[in-house]
């Protein structure tokens, strides 16, 4: 009966571990795909914000002869 007792125990500790690192993978994961999001749309900023300063300096290069 002792023996049972134990193996249950060890079976319950096991498991709980085993829950926690299912439970970190979710959060790194839920993490990495705020990071990718982001990511996406704060490079779609800076193309943006690059291309406006490209032609502004265009518009200004052929005004300035």
């Amino acid at each position: 009966m002792n023996s049972l007792m134990n193996a249950i125990w060890l079976r319950l500790v096991r498991e709980d571990k085993a829950q926690d690192l299912v439970e970190y993978a979710l959060i790194v994961a839920a993490v990495g795909l705020a990071l990718i999001t982001t990511v996406n749309q704060l490079s779609t900023a800076v193309v943006s914000l690059y291309s406006s300063i490209t032609q502004g300096l265009t518009s200004i290069g052929a005004t300035g002869s």
